[in-house]
Formats: C-alpha cells, sequence, structure tokens
C-alpha cells in the first residue's frame, strides 16, 4: 500500500515543502509539494533518498575516548550519552553558572525546542551561523525599515526587473523562488546580475556587470547617483514615507556614474542605460539585498545602498515589489504556542558582547565569532560548554585552527547532527539525530505574503539508532531538571499543545501539508505604512536614528579595495545546485555528481602563471603559509584579480569515504578571518583573504628525450 506523506526537505536550509510516498516502510518517491511547487525539486533535494540510505553517518551515541579530533569513540546507549552530557553540564553550572554554557544552531522553522532548552538553564547565550552568512543585510534590513532580514518578501514573479548583486539564485535553488524567476523572465521582465565571475544566474541574465572584487558599494552608490540625478526615483514616495533623502542626495554628489564604472572595471555606457532602464520598470523593481553577505569590510554599507534603492523605486508593499511579510496577528488570527515563550529570559548579558559591547547588534543569535574571544579571555565570565545543533562551525567560520584553540579551553563539546561533521568530529559526544525523512519536527508559522502553519511528519522509522531533536532536548532537560519547562511526551502532544489558541488540528494538515491563515496574499494600502515601519521615526530612515545613536554614519565614505600582490589573487567562494555547504559532500548521489572542487583562475592569469586546464595546483594563504591542493578550472569568467572555489570541500572525517580529502578546504586558507568583521552589520568578511596559486609540483612531468 502506497502512503502520501508530507513533509520538508532537509538536504538544505531552504527546507522546501514536499510530498513522499511510502510504499511498505520504504520510501519510493519524493517530489515538491504540489500544491506550492508543482512537485518541482531541486538535485539536493531528490538525493535525500541516498541519505536515508547512507551508512557513513553517526549510527549511535558516541562519546570520545582518545584526544580531540583523533577519531576513537565509545558507542553507547542514549541514556549513557545523556547522562554523560547532563553530569558535565551540571558540574560546569554549579561551578561557573547557566551562562556559561553556548548553544548554536543552524538556524530555521524547528529550532524551538533547542531555544527553550539553553532558556530554561538560564543562559542568554544561544546563537547560530549568521556571522557567516546574512547578518549585515539582517542589520542593513533593520537600520532601514526597522525591519529584519526574514521580515521582508520578494514578489519576484510580478516584477518588470530583478537585481542581483552575487544572489546566484538559480543555483542557491531555493525551488520556489528560482520558478519565480523563469516566469518573470516568461512574462517579459529583466534580470541584472552582478558578480565576480560568471554562474547559472549570470547566464541567464538580461545584464551581466562583471565587476572587480570588493567594488559592490562602489556600483551601488554610482547607481544611487545616477537615478537621483537622473530624477527616475519615485518622489512622492520619498516624501510621503522617509526621512533623510536630502543627506543622501548630498553624500552620494562626488560618486558619479562615470566614477563607479572605472572603479568597477564596467563600461559607463551600459550603466547608464541600465539606470534608464530602471526609471522605465519602476516601481516594479526588486535589488534583491542579499543572503549571503559575508564577504567584505563594507557589506553592510552595499546591503544597505541596495535596500535604498528599492526604497527610490517605491517598491514597498507593492505587487512586483517588496512585500512585508505577514504573519497570524495580521490574519486575525492566534498564533501558535512556543516553548520559549513561557520561559524566563536571562538577565545576564551577552558573553559576545552582542546588545552591550556592541548595542547597535540585534540581539537575537548574536554573533558566533565573537565568543571565541571571551572563550580565550574569560572576560566578561568564563565559557566551559558548547552545544552545537546541526552547525558545523569548523566548516562554516573561517581558520579552523584558530577555532580549536578557543575550543580547547572548554570542558565539553556537543555536536547533535544527522552526519558526521568537522566540528562533531572534534567534540566530546555525538549525539545522531534521524535524518529528516526519520523525523517529526514542530509546528512553525511560515511569514510571507500569504503565511501559514507548517511542519514536518515523520515519512519511515529511523533505521539507525537515531532520535529527533524535540526528544533530545526533552530528556536532556527532564536530566537538568527543567523538563516542567517542556511539556510533552510524543509529538502528537506537543503538536496538540502549539496549536491549542489556534483552532487548528493536526487533521487539517492532511490535505496539503500545511494550513493558510489567509487566503490570499496580504499587501496592506500604503497609507498603512507607517504602522509597518518599525524605525524610532516610524519612516523608512535613510539615516539611521538607531546608528545615528551608537556615532555610527548611515553612509560610509567608500574606500578602494586592496588589489592582490603580484602572484596573489583574492580567494572568493560560493556553492552550487548540487551542493549544500558542507553537509551533502558525502551524499552518495550528489558526490556522483560533484566529487571534488576546482579552482576557477582567468585565462590570462593562468597563462602567465604557465597553468593549464586541469593542473594541480598550490593555493598557499597569505602569510600564513597554510596551503591547499586542487584542480585548475580555466576560463574567462572570472576577474582576473579572484581564484573561486565551491565552500564544502577538503573534508578530514575518515568515516566518510566519499568525501574524506576530496579537494580544497577555503576555511582553512582563511587564516586570519575568523576576527575580521564588518564593524557595523558584525558579518564575516570571508572574501578578504589572499592567496599566492603555484603549480604544482604534483603534475606530471614531460620526460626528455636525450
Amino acid at each position: 500500500m502506497v502512503k502520501s506523506i508530507w513533509s520538508m526537505c532537509g538536504m538544505c536550509t531552504v527546507r522546501c515543502p514536499i510530498r513522499v510516498e511510502v510504499e511498505d516502510g520504504a520510501v519510493t518517491w519524493i517530489e515538491g509539494n504540489p500544491h506550492l511547487l508543482d512537485g518541482a525539486l531541486c538535485a539536493k533535494g531528490s538525493a535525500g533518498l541516498a541519505l536515508l540510505a547512507d551508512n557513513e553517518r553517526p549510527q549511535q551515541p558516541l562519546i570520545r575516548q582518545g584526544g580531540r579530533g583523533a577519531g576513537r569513540w565509545q558507542a553507547v546507549s542514549w541514556d549513557a550519552a545523556l547522562d554523560y552530557v547532563a553530569e558535565k553540564l551540571t558540574a560546569i553550572i554549579a561551578k561557573d553558572g547557566a551562562r556559561s554554557t553556548i548553544l548554536s544552531c543552524r538556524g530555521g522553522p524547528f529550532i524551538d525546542p533547542a531555544k527553550a532548552f539553553l532558556q530554561a538553564l538560564g543562559s542568554p547565550n544561544f546563537t547560530d551561523h549568521d556571522s557567516a552568512c546574512g547578518r549585515n543585510v539582517h542589520h542593513a534590513s533593520q537600520s532601514v525599515y526597522g525591519l529584519g532580514r526574514a521580515d521582508m518578501a520578494y514578489d519576484i514573479k510580478n516584477a518588470k526587473h530583478l537585481v542581483l548583486f552575487g544572489r546566484n539564485l538559480l543555483e542557491a535553488m531555493k525551488v520556489g523562488e528560482a520558478n519565480q524567476v523563469l516566469d518573470m523572465l516568461d512574462a517579459g521582465g529583466k534580470l541584472t546580475y552582478v558578480d565576480v565571475r560568471q554562474t547559472v544566474t549570470g547566464l541567464k541574465a538580461s545584464r551581466f556587470f562583471l565587476v572587480r572584487p570588493g567594488t559592490d558599494y562602489a556600483l551601488t552608490l554610482g547607481i544611487l547617483h545616477g537615478v537621483i540625478k537622473a530624477e527616475t526615483y519615485d518622489k512622492e514616495f520619498v516624501n510621503r514615507f522617509t526621512t533623510g533623502f536630502d543627506d543622501l542626495a548630498a553624500f552620494i554628489e562626488p560618486y558619479t556614474v562615470e566614477w563607479a564604472a572605472q572603479e568597477c572595471g564596467i563600461k559607463a555606457k551600459s550603466l547608464y542605460e541600465f539606470i534608464h532602464e530602471l526609471g522605465q520598470d519602476r516601481p516594479r523593481v526588486i535589488f534583491h539585498p542579499g543572503w549571503m553577505l559575508a564577504r567584505y569590510h563594507d557589506s553592510f554599507y552595499a546591503s544597505r545602498s541596495l535596500h535604498l534603492l528599492n526604497v527610490l523605486m517605491g517598491n514597498v508593499e507593492i505587487k512586483g515589489g517588496q512585500i512585508i511579510a505577514k504573519g497570524a496577528k495580521d490574519c486575525g488570527r492566534k498564533g501558535i504556542r512556543n516553548l520559549v515563550d513561557g520561559i524566563p529570559k536571562s538577565e545576564e548579558k551577552r558573553a559576545d558582547g552582542v546588545g552591550w559591547k556592541y548595542p547597535h547588534f540585534d540581539k537575537g543569535p548574536g554573533l558566533f565569532h565573537l565568543f571565541y574571544e571571551s572563550m580565550q579571555s574569560g572576560e566578561p565570565y568564563p565559557l566551559k560548554s558548547l552545544i552545537c545543533y546541526r552547525h558545523d562551525p569548523l566548516t562554516c567560520f573561517p581558520d579552523p585552527t584558530a577555532q580549536k584553540r578557543a575550543l580547547d579551553t572548554l570542558d565539553l563539546i556537543v555536536s547533535i547532527d544527522t552526519h558526521y561533521s568537522e566540528f562533531g568530529w572534534y567534540s566530546d559526544v555525538i549525539l545522531p539525530e534521524s535524518v529528516y525523512l526519520e523525523r517529526d519536527c514542530p509546528i512553525s508559522v511560515q511569514k510571507g505574503p500569504k503565511p501559514r502553519l507548517v511542519y514536518r511528519q515523520q515519512a519511515v522509522k529511523p533505521r539507525l539508532d537515531t532520535k529527533p531533536g524535540w526528544w533530545i532536548f526533552k530528556q536532556l532537560a527532564e536530566r537538568m531538571g527543567v523538563g516542567n519547562y517542556f511539556p510533552y511526551n510524543t509529538i502528537e502532544d506537543l503538536w496538540a499543545w502549539q496549536l491549542e489558541p489556534t483552532g487548528v488540528k493536526t487533521a487539517d494538515f492532511e490535505d496539503k501539508g500545511f494550513v493558510e491563515l489567509t487566503d490570499k496574499p496580504l499587501i496592506h494600502d500604503r497609507e498603512t505604512l507607517p504602522s509597518l515601519i518599525k524605525t524610532p521615526s516610524g519612516s523608512i530612515e535613510f539615516i539611521s536614528a538607531k546608528l545615528a545613536k551608537e556615532g555610527i554614519d548611515s553612509f560610509k565614505p567608500y574606500s578602494s579595495p586592496i588589489k592582490p600582490p603580484e602572484g596573489m589573487f583574492r580567494l572568493v567562494v560560493g556553492r552550487s545546485a548540487v551542493n549544500s555547504h558542507g553537509h551533502t559532500i558525502n551524499n552518495p548521489l550528489l558526490h556522483e555528481l560533484l566529487p571534488t572542487n576546482t579552482l576557477w583562475i582567468n585565462k590570462r592569469a593562468a597563462t602567465k602563471l604557465g597553468v593549464n586546464e586541469g593542473d594541480w595546483l598550490d593555493v598557499i594563504a597569505h602569510d600564513s603559509g597554510v596551503s591547499g591542493l586542487i584542480q585548475a578550472k580555466v576560463t574567462e569568467f572570472i576577474h582576473p584579480e579572484a581564484v573561486y572555489c565551491i565552500h564544502g570541500f577538503g573534508r578530514q572525517i575518515p568515516l566518510q569515504s566519499r568525501a574524506y580529502h576530496a579537494g580544497m578546504s577555503d576555511q582553512k586558507l582563511q587564516t586570519g578571518l575568523l576576527a575580521d568583521m564588518d564593524p557595523v552589520g558584525g558579518g564575516l568578511c570571508l572574501c578578504e583573504g589572499f592567496v599566492e596559486v603555484r603549480r604544482s609540483s604534483k603534475n606530471s612531468t614531460r620526460s626528455v628525450e636525450l
């Protein structure tokens, strides 16, 4: 008998809604939810079957026996592993207080039990991966609208012109969003793409600007100048809903279109043509403010400028523009219960300094990388334990060697994950979570123009001795004496408790796998905008009142990026449509499609170095001497100042036979960048490192006939 199960994919952080077919206890088919994605699914999602069958993942709880990272483990029962963690945590808290514990996660809709556990212990130190991803974008959005990154949705399908700065949307493979782009293009819309290299997204673009690395901010300033000088912006919208426009107009005066074109290495004529088109296409023009913008020292200001360009287009709260994401309250409905809402928050200040040492940063998840300094200094208080839930900082953040020096000051390191991560391999305890097809998850609100309730439903029982996250945190909470904050024993108990205020029942999810809270998209009348904007002034702010209060400029004078020294390149990284950072590298099916990464190098630069396609290269980090080995991909479609590789390779976990030593690890070459962040946005500067590239001695040499 074939059963249809509604769930959400777990092969990357997008979490697309899916329909799973199960026959005789085995998954036989996975497709995108036909009610939302018309059955579409990416390669990663299709490889969920291979993940389910893979034995090269933790098969039971493990406790470290040798030195950290040595790979000597003792397989134990769940009771033994949970007791071990609880005993260690109890001793740490007795000595140094609950504040000495950090919990980090990958983020997403199902993290309530994890946050609740840490909050119940009494620690303020919840964090996530976002300082290596979207913190600059989030803080830039807050500085303009008082709303964060997730509070803005983009109606790409109905736009006339989409502008993407390094947002490789068609390879990032958010399936619904990618389909919207294609629908927009089919309807005659335009796509402008800006990057230091060509991508699949760029190949679909109406216009592609290949810019010098580190000049994104310069280009945004030139566009601002051109739009304002040509008066192609929405004057009525700016006059009614914004403050500080005259300050912006004065600031951009020296940053002309010609200046920007020269700085970025593009043609001024093409830039003028683009600006002219913006005037024709507005207000249905979307400048995507970025997703992962942990790149350069001025990435916050680049993202902020993209937000300001959206404002000048007048595209806020309209069809084909930006729509402020709505929740249950906007629909006149009661929202679900969350565990964290019933737990007192700690009054302790965060050890990463967010909220007090750095008052301009949003407390939320803080900034993970700043905890490393606190681990080593003991200030503002000792940190002694770290739990990472579905998060691998040794792959996510730069300079794992520097990270390990800080981690070695801790008494307890715990990894809760579905796979062997670099962090898990260095941990004291691995608590294996069931893969997404084997576990249920809590109900969550998915905000947007049409908000909905979503959940993940278990398709098949766990094949190995693994458990779901909601169960793991409940068991730890019981052992730590805070189980009263977790009012459930089964997932059905938790669902019923969450839904009780809403009037929705779990049976309501059976038809589509989700429950819509409104029949049609909610786009409010523009007259209500002042009630939706959450800035101190109640207006959209060209000059941020929050930043001004902290003595921070809303507009930063541009500083040209340093050119790489002779023989060196700026190392830039990205992703592929068949790889999700580090955690799909060992997937049997995806490994066949992408067994390793290569180093993109400009053809002219390669010729000067005597490098040919496929040659082995030694890539050496500037100043540190740390090196990696990788094969060359020689191409004209990358800026000559940059080299590029896909992130997540170069793994050193022997139990992952396919990924073991396959390719090069970019984060190991990012030496010295762990503390190098955008000072206003908080994002790390992952693309501010230089590398030397040499043809490796590993290449076979020609025999010379004497």
